[in-house]
């Protein structure tokens, strides 16, 4: 008899799955159920289509049903909808949508892809007209049409996550005014805070206003406009509102079945993606995986893992050792020519975490040799275990090279790599392409030196309270321009000659522009005698902590 498989949603776990197990069993009834009018399309790229940046709508549709049957063999049923599970049958229940029918199929496997849904508080006025969430292509219709139809000129995007922000910079190529409104005091969670100071910088810098750390209340319309109203008490006028403020796990049809769901509200699976059913796998933004770095249980919602689970099941169902190894939430987003890079743990998670014995290191190098025209800063973040060097987790912003840095990083978290390990990484260089020591290296070195003991780090958290002498050794031209509260100057070149006039009694906090210039002037000082620690990344992190 055909092995029967059926998969609940498609999009990437689901699609993936299917045509996977196509691959590996050309035999099995394949049949993939989906309640939308697409089954594969990419949701990623729903803001670049509202944008205009995307003019195809075809061109965001990654295969079709006919497709799918013609090329693989898969039977695809759109408008369909599961409605419940019935375990000691293997057997799904399902609607038909066009017609109300009502049917049943069986299954020797199930897989779970429902995805996420957007979430909708229950505040007052949510449920005004020209208030939208983007998830399916159907919703950027409706954003589209809405702004066509009112000649919309406003917009209030409620939640600064990936999302949100590229709402933003789509919606403003569109022509409208952006307001962001964020219960955080930051944009881009994903980032630590200091780290998402140069961010909000370029939003602004592109006219995008920010309410930050005031989280919004509700709703209002006023002769034909809507409002948006915050818990401050603010009221920003707007012709369209689009909620971003996170997705919560389509496990409905799982929590009925009786599957385990985890604390986050996701469905519980193993590293083969098989759920507390053996006959049940699950996969996408609907269940909670493993952190790589902390081990803890996350939701991870994006199409890179979710298309590798979907992968990892397959082989399961055939039989084949398959592990997913967990999640490290490897992100990047870009906004008007910015890009933004993440993966691993940030210090944030790993506080929230309860994890300690890590350090972290700050950096500012050119995205490419300086002396190559076109050099743009980069402002980078290491997170690293004090115990054996293991890279934990990197930041990255910047206008040109953020994401190249954070593809290698993340492959050394997948290794279980060290810092040590990135100090001495061989990458491609050419002036225009890259540096000798590539910010990778710079990375690894900075963070090595912390861990030989040839630098003593200063935390930037208890910069006030450290009764320190903070030594800027920055030229006296960039002093005058703008420091530290309190700080000395004493300018690097002369640091050897000046020495007797630092004390010997009191601890020496030394920073400058980026890091550079502070870490030999830290050299200098130890080998004197001196008690000193430097301020990782110089002035340009101050000012991300003063944020």
């Amino acid at each position: 008899m055909e092995k029967r498989v059926l998969i609940v949603g498609g999009v990437a776990g689901g699609a993936t799955c299917a045509t996977r197990l196509r691959r590996l069993d050309e035999t099995a009834r394949i049949i993939i159920f989906e309640r939308g009018p697409f089954v594969a399309f990419a949701n990623c790229g729903l803001p670049y289509y509202v944008g205009n940046v995307i003019q195809d709508e075809s061109k965001l549709l990654i295969s079709t049903p006919e497709q799918f049957l013609m090329r693989f063999n898969i039977e695809v049923r759109t408008g369909n909808e599961v409605l419940a599970i019935d375990r000691a049958r293997r057997e799904i229940e399902v609607r038909e949508l066009a017609t109300g029918r009502f049917y049943r199929e069986a299954y020797d496997a199930l897989v779970l892809a429902p995805g996420a849904e957007p979430v909708r508080p229950a505040l007052p006025g949510i449920d005004l007209p020209g208030i939208f969430t983007l998830r399916t292509i159907p919703d950027s219709h409706r954003i589209r049409e809405w702004i066509e139809s009112r000649s919309a000129q406003r917009a209030v995007v409620a939640g600064g996550g990936l999302i949100g922000i590229e709402m933003t910079e789509n919606l403003v190529l569109r022509g409208l005014k952006v307001t962001v409104v964020d219960k955080l005091p930051q944009v881009l969670p994903v980032l630590d805070t200091e780290m998402a100071e140069p961010v909000c910088r370029h939003l602004e810098a592109n006219g995008v206003a920010l309410y930050l750390g005031d989280g919004v209340a509700g709703f209002a319309e006023d002769q034909g406009r809507l409002a948006v109203l915050t818990e401050s008490g603010a009221r920003l006028a707007a012709d369209l509102i689009v909620l971003s403020l996170g997705v919560r796990p389509d496990s409905a049809l799982a929590r009925t079945a009786g599957l385990e769901i985890g604390e986050l509200g996701g469905i519980r699976v193993d590293d083969s993606m098989r759920t507390s059913d053996p006959s049940i796998w699950a996969v996408g933004d609907a269940v909670e995986v493993r952190d790589t770095v902390t081990g803890h249980w996350r939701l991870v919602p994006l199409a890179g893992p979710a298309n590798r689970q979907g992968r990892v099941a397959a082989d399961s169902i055939c039989g084949r050792p398959a592990v997913f190894r967990g999640s490290q939430g490897t992100t990047v987003c870009g906004l008007f020519g910015m890009t933004v890079a993440a993966t691993g743990a940030s210090e944030k998670s790993l506080r929230e975490a309860g994890i300690s014995g890590y350090e972290a290191v700050y950096l500012h190098p050119e995205s490419h040799a300086s002396y190559y025209p076109g050099a743009k800063r980069l402002h980078m973040k290491l997170v690293f275990s004090v115990r054996d060097g293991r890279v934990w987790g990197a930041q990255a912003v910047g206008e040109e090279g953020a994401e190249r840095r954070i593809d290698v990083i993340a492959m050394a978290i997948q290794k279980n790599a060290t810092v040590f390990d990135l100090e001495d990484c061989q990458l491609c260089y050419a002036p225009q392409f890259g540096s000798a020591k590539d910010p990778v290296n710079l990375a690894g070195m900075a963070a090595a030196n912390v861990l030989r003991g040839d630098v003593h780090m200063a935390p930037w958290r208890d910069l006030a309270g450290s009764g320190a002498l903070i030594l800027d050794v920055r030229e006296r031209y960039e002093y005058a321009a703008g420091h530290i509260d309190g700080a000395v100057n004493l300018p690097l070149d002369e640091l050897r000659q000046r020495l007797d006039e630092l004390p010997r009694d009191r601890e020496i906090w030394v920073n400058c522009a980026i890091g550079e210039r502070s870490y030999y002037a830290l050299r200098i000082l130890q080998q004197h005698g001196f008690t000193v620690r430097n301020l990782s990344g110089g002035y340009l992190t101050w000012w991300g902590w003063q944020q």
